[in-house]
């Protein structure tokens, strides 16, 4: 049985990680093969990437989900309802328009906007056409929110709007970004679009002659002009409205600038006399669809990649690899482990000095399945770089990722040296609530957007943005074991266990580690004689005390790369910009941390206080200064991130009011502030004792 108990935790991981590796095989299509359509490539926001991509991102800011929940009627209350995937619905938006709108992908939940729209208080997704009558009210609320003054400034300022009018605006948006979609790919009202195409090709020759006759003013066959108009105005419309580029250049070595999208590439089409090879696949691949046959479908999506591969195989081999990366989810994998570790870790902590076997399983379960999540979260972090081309940050998502990996790192460390589960707790919330970050951040688009000019460089986001981000990161564990400082303090015993030997020789060894082999021989020699009889309060304040060292100089090396970057950049070392300013106040609270411990003006309590504090300091300076809307790292106020941005400020003023209850009234503490004992409680002298 104990044989068995210590191998409960690899094969619960092992189970996990069978679950995980179980995703990476897709079960075979059937029908339409959406997988296969969905890995075109095409160019978007100034890079390669796949149809998928475009989907997913496009349901994002529509839905905020990756995927569409289909209505059935006949599903019980435990059913979950059936799924389309990205790639499947942006198929019906390209070429069945009309099936698409029935869709409900329309999130809307603000009650007032509801009421303005007059659409049921019940529900939070509508469709396209439940929408139709609004669309007059919608389209002159957004442009009103939208209209420019004649210096090209917004009339009502994104600060001024109320909630009701930025809701509005991003319903009006989400629209339009709709519309565009449907006319990325042919003329909406088009049915048979390969049969279209193939009269537009023969239409070209004669329609030319009889516009340039027109222009000479001399006599022109009617019937051919009207027909060529008729081709060119519908095509001009999807050329000015169109999302997607679809179609690539004949020679690929022309520059990314050269890729089209449907309806310029048809119009070109006017001047060369030949439709495109690209647009006539998707011709093809569109008419099959509108008329069921999956197999001709099939067909012209493998005839298109044979034309793209001699050509464009960077690109589609591009698409294929982003495709997998979506379709695998490595964050989201790793968030739901993040989350299942956290909650063995905190029953182990519940469970010390109780109940020891089982916490220590539980400990050693959590441990192991952090460390698969980190694995996780590690591939998915390289395969983005690797997409990319980029370090590991280069926007508020990726440093969201990245943050949550350094705090795991640092967590599965703290884990190793102390084996009391503390460690586990602080690396599994962390890695849980910066994915949970990152998600909320990908609602706005694209993820891997081009990167600004200033930050196309990457020596410089591989070392001042990469140290200064692990800075931000160490700040953060450092709060977050002081929270679980004060949280197991105050409520529970916790703190006033005692460490076993194998801890004291880990602090020890960690000391080593920090001050080198005299210091860490001094350490346990000075401990030796107490083995077993120190304070888990002790080795919290340690921990955190050490994670702030470390913090400090990563974050002030950090903030001179970052003036050096500036340097060059912008011709001046320091300007006192906002995430400048932000940047060095990090710095100076650390310092500042260390030296009122180091002068003994603060104790453990006073410590954990300060490094809570530390969470707000960081937290203003990773997303506050960028939405104060001034400076040169600003990106825009985003009202959603300033809300709970202040709730999380606020959440961590609470923690530190808890930190400053007295001692006395803290659960772990009791013991060393007995209770006075009352005058009529002294029992009675003898008279002798009187006198």
């Amino acid at each position: 049985m104990k044989r068995f108990l210590n191998l409960l935790p690899w094969v619960l991981t092992a189970l996990v990680a069978a679950g995980i590796l179980s995703t990476l095989r897709p079960k075979p299509e059937t029908g339409f093969h959406a997988r296969e359509f969905g890995k075109l490539p095409v160019l978007l926001n100034g890079r390669i990437q796949p149809l998928n991509s475009v989907a997913e991102n496009s349901l994002l800011q529509l839905r905020r989900k990756r995927n569409v929940l289909l209505e059935g009627n006949d599903l019980k209350w435990w059913q979950h309802p059936p799924e389309m995937t990205a790639s499947e619905w942006l198929l019906e938006v390209f070429m069945k328009p009309e099936l698409a709108n029935q869709r409900k992908i329309f999130r809307i939940d603000h009650p007032e906007l509801l009421n303005l729209l007059k659409l049921p208080a019940n529900e939070k997704h509508f469709s396209f056409d439940q929408l139709t009558n609004s669309f007059s009210e919608l389209d002159k609320e957004g442009q009103r929110l939208l209209a420019t003054d004649k210096n090209d400034h917004l009339i009502i300022d994104e600060k001024a709007r109320t909630p009701l009018e930025k809701r509005t605006l991003e319903v009006y948006q989400a629209i339009q970004l709709y519309n565009r979609l449907k006319s990325s790919l042919k003329p909406e009202a088009t049915d048979d679009f390969a049969s279209e195409l193939n009269g537009y090709a023969k239409a070209i020759k004669p329609g030319m002659e009889a516009v340039q006759a027109e222009r000479a003013g001399q006599k022109y066959d009617k019937e051919a002009f009207d027909q060529i108009i008729e081709y060119l105005t519908s095509y001009d419309f999807v050329a000015r409205f169109a999302y997607p580029l679809l179609v690539p250049p004949l020679q690929p070595e022309k520059s990314r600038d050269a890729w089209q999208n449907m309806g310029a590439s048809l119009m070109e089409s006017m001047r060369s006399g030949e439709v495109h090879p690209a647009v006539v696949h998707y011709a093809a691949m569109c008419s099959a669809y509108r008329q069921n046959k999956p197999e001709e479908f099939n067909r012209a999506v493998d005839d298109y990649r044979a034309w793209l591969n001699p050509k464009f195989a960077r690109e589609l081999s591009k698409g294929s690899r982003e495709f997998f990366y979506n379709q695998f989810q490595a964050f989201y994998k790793a968030l739901g482990i993040y989350v299942f570790a956290f909650i063995l870790g905190c029953v182990a902590l519940l469970a010390y000095g109780i109940f020891p076997n089982l916490s220590e399983l539980l400990r050693r379960s959590a441990y192991a399945l952090i460390a698969l999540a980190f694995v996780v979260h590690t591939f998915g972090l390289i395969f983005r770089m690797v997409l990319e081309g980029r370090p590991p940050v280069t926007n508020l998502y990726s440093s969201a990722i990245f943050i949550g990996w350094g705090a795991v790192v640092l967590g599965l460390i703290l884990e190793r040296v102390y084996h009391v589960g503390l460690g586990n707790a602080v690396a599994s919330l962390a890695g849980f609530v910066t994915l949970v970050i990152a998600h909320n951040l990908a609602l706005g688009g694209d993820t891997m957007e081009m990167l600004r000019a200033v930050l196309d460089t990457n020596f410089w986001l591989a070392t001042h943005v990469v140290v200064v981000t692990i800075g931000y990161a160490s700040t953060f564990v450092a709060g977050l074991l002081a929270i679980f400082y004060i949280l197991l303090g105050l409520f529970t015993p916790i703190l006033s266990q005692k460490l076993s030997r194998g801890h004291t020789m880990a602090i020890s060894t960690a000391m080593s580690l920090a001050g080198g082999p005299v210091a860490g021989v001094k350490t346990f020699a000075k401990l030796a004689p107490d083995v077993g009889k120190i304070d888990l309060s002790k080795a919290l304040a340690k921990m955190v005390y050490g994670i702030i060292c470390f913090a400090t100089l990563f974050s002030f090396v950090g903030t001179v790369l970052g003036g050096i970057w500036a340097d060059q950049s912008w011709g001046r070392f320091w300007g006192w910009d906002p995430k400048e300013n932000g940047a060095l106040i990090i710095v100076l609270w650390n310092a500042l941390i260390l030296h009122v411990r180091w002068g003994g003006m603060v104790k453990e309590r006073g410590l954990m206080n300060l490094a809570v504090f530390g969470n707000v300091v960081t937290s203003f300076s990773w997303f506050g200064v960028n939405m104060l809307g001034i400076g040169l790292h600003s990106y825009g106020f985003m009202d959603a991130a300033f809300k709970w941005l202040m709730i999380f400020v606020g959440s961590q003023a609470a923690l530190i009011l808890l930190g400053l209850i007295p001692q006395r009234f803290w659960r772990s503490f009791r013991d060393l502030h007995p209770a006075p004992i009352l005058p009529d409680s002294v029992p009675p002298q003898p008279s002798s004792a009187r006198a």
